[in-house]
């Protein structure tokens, strides 16, 4: 990298670095504040959006539903329970788990004794997953009453964001322990993660006073096998097939819709049954099963996230056109949330949404009003630059109109007396003398042609060029330009070769169309060696008149090909030259041509010579307004 490169880099970076801080500043005051309800809306939507993916098929659901009630004539009772736990302990179950409280079961006493015979009998260990936790201090909760003391009820909280989160009352997180107390799906988890020799820490957990929690994966409603209960109670006592549920744990909830406790909203649907307790317990089994707790990203990352987006904003707002940068920043914000849905599908990787969201909000709300102030504060100052410079260079027009035509006369005194003196002189004047006379009048007549040019000039950029067509022999202006020229010609031993085909009068500007065809010939003579010869050609194609002058002279570049008709410009090798101009030449003749609708081009090649073609209209009108054309 050269010095200056390294310099531009510099001084780049040293540019760019508030908005850096801009952004960084940004950054950090929005990854404060947690955004818990906006980014469990996102945390939703993804959750709907993503693939479902198979179960373990170790969690079955047995089910309480109103057929049930319907035919137990209203009343859930206590017998249909022994008999449903007696032939599930026959096949074999890792466990089973009440989803909701057995106490509430109707019973007499003689019921009562013939459950707690039942459960002694059982080698089925089974469960009440209660949502109550220990008492401070205490690791397990107190046993049930009887006839239910052999149920033994742990703490499975649900964690539903209603005093803390999104504060929405949907279900979202399973809880792990409670001061280093296991949960109930946690000792599950950990009893079949034994089984198949793994007994690593499950991912995605955090800890919120002394509370260890992850996000449950959800599975839509009908992912797990679900038994209405009185099937199930005639299937475990049948042999049809005795280890239907070896090796499972089974859930027994309630899905009769006597009571919206025994359902929970979750990121699925936000219905009020949306999805019974049991299936909300099985998944948070399943989760910690499959070890599929959703991971959150760290903080840093969310706070690159977050700055690299606000930059971005910044960059766009700043450095692109308002559609431009409103299509980019769309396609941005796209990118971004399609990266944040694929790592939630396909890693199960929470990256927060909405913080770089609201910064890109925060951005267009602020800056783009700034934007706007510096804008118009930058057009106005544009406005007053170009307002100066519209008075500077009518100044200058004016002064040169008028130091144009202050020269015009005691130039002309000069011409005059040159002329004069070399007329009446002639006997008495020496060669020295006479060859500074004829340097005189010479130098007179350039800077008369410069004069001229330069009022031409003046006329152009004050549009106070107008045409004034009368009807004129093209053939018949070259030749009178031509004799005016030829005596230059003679100088140099330069011959002028004329073609012309007869033509019709055409209307043209008599005056301007001279000062073209005289600018065009004398150029051609100016810039060819001597001894050479200059075609000057007519011919009639497609209804225009096409003029042709070709000289043999030095030639062109193709920079200069470029750059032939601008206004001041001349090539190195004219330059370089003893021949002057004022660089005013072509950039008038192609003026004047245009005036007419035609067209001037040229063709050239260094040191062999260059063509000038004119092609005017034969057929131009008054009614015709160029000017309106040429803006």
């Amino acid at each position: 990298m050269g010095e200056n490169q390294t310099f531009d880099f510099l001084k780049s970076l040293r540019s760019a670095w508030p908005m850096i801080g801009a952004a960084l500043l940004l950054a950090l005051i929005i990854t404060q504040f947690p955004l818990h309800y906006l980014e469990s809306w996102t945390y939703d939507w993804r959750s709907r959006l993503k693939p479902t993916r198979p179960s373990s098929k170790l969690i079955d659901l047995i089910m309480v539903q109103p057929s049930t009630l319907s035919q137990l004539k209203g009343d859930d009772r206590l017998p249909e329970h022994s008999r449903l736990l007696e032939g599930l302990d026959k096949s074999g179950p890792l466990a089973i788990v009440y989803t909701f409280d057995p106490t509430d079961l109707k019973h007499s006493d003689e019921e009562a004794e013939e459950f707690l015979a039942v459960t002694k009998s059982m080698k089925t260990p089974v469960y009440f997953a209660s949502f109550t936790s220990p008492p401070k201090g205490q690791k397990e909760l107190p046993p049930l009453e009887r006839p239910f003391e052999l149920i033994k009820p742990v703490a499975a909280p649900i964690g539903s964001d209603i005093t803390l989160f999104a504060k929405d009352g949907v279900s979202r997180r399973f809880i792990y322990s409670i001061d280093d107390n296991l949960s109930l799906h946690a000792q599950l988890a950990q009893q079949i993660q034994s089984q198949h020799s793994s007994g690593s820490l499950p991912r995605g957990l955090f800890s919120l006073l002394d509370v260890v929690q992850g996000y449950i994966h959800f599975l839509p409603s009908g992912s797990y096998p679900s038994y209405e209960f009185l099937e199930a109670m005639e299937q475990s006592h049948s042999l049809s097939d005795p280890e239907q549920f070896a090796g499972k744990i089974l859930l027994i909830g309630d899905d009769s819709l006597r009571s919206s406790r025994f359902y929970l909203s979750t990121p699925l649907s936000r219905d009020i049954t949306a999805m019974t307790l049991a299936e909300v317990h099985a998944n948070a089994l399943d989760t910690l099963i499959l070890d599929r707790a959703l991971r959150q990203s760290p903080r840093w990352f969310n706070l690159l996230v977050t700055t690299t987006i606000s930059l971005m904003t910044l960059m766009l707002l700043f450095y692109a056109r308002p559609a431009q940068g409103l299509a980019l920043l769309g396609l941005m914000v796209g990118v971004f949330v399609l990266l944040a849905l694929g790592a939630f599908a396909l890693f199960d990787l929470w990256i927060p949404m909405s913080q770089p969201l609201l910064a890109v909000f925060v951005c267009y709300y602020f800056f783009v009003p700034y934007r706007l102030i510096m804008e118009n504060r930058r057009s106005w100052e544009y406005y007053q630059r170009n307002r100066l410079l519209t008075q500077v260079e009518e100044l200058k027009s004016n002064f040169m109109r008028m130091m144009s035509h202050d020269l015009k006369t005691p130039l002309a005194r000069i011409q005059g007396m040159a002329d004069l003196v070399l007329q009446e002189g002639q006997s008495s004047l020496n060669q020295e003398q006479k060859s500074a006379l004829e340097s005189i009048h010479h130098s007179s007549e350039e800077l008369a042609d410069f004069i001229s040019s330069i009022l031409n000039l003046g006329r152009i950029e004050s549009k106070e060029v107008k045409l004034q067509l009368r009807s004129r022999d093209i053939n018949s202006l070259l030749k009178e330009v031509i004799g005016k020229c030829d005596y230059l010609a003679q100088q140099k031993n330069i011959r002028i070769i004329q073609e012309f085909e007869p033509l019709f009068s055409m209307k043209m500007d008599e005056d301007l169309m001279r000062q073209v065809f005289t600018n065009l010939l004398e150029n051609a003579i100016k810039y060819s060696p001597p001894n050479t010869r200059i075609l000057v050609s007519t011919e009639e194609v497609d209804g225009q008149a096409v003029v042709q002058i070709a000289d043999q002279g030095y030639g062109m570049s193709p920079e200069d090909l470029a750059n032939a008709f601008t206004k001041f410009y001349r090539s190195r090798q004219a330059t370089s030259s003893s021949v002057k101009g004022s660089g005013l030449g072509l950039f008038l003749a192609k003026y004047f041509v245009d005036l007419h609708q035609g067209r001037i081009s040229v063709e050239s090649q260094l040191n062999q010579g260059s063509t000038f073609y004119i092609e005017l209209p034969m057929n131009l009108t008054d009614s015709q307004t160029p000017e309106e054309e040429l803006r």
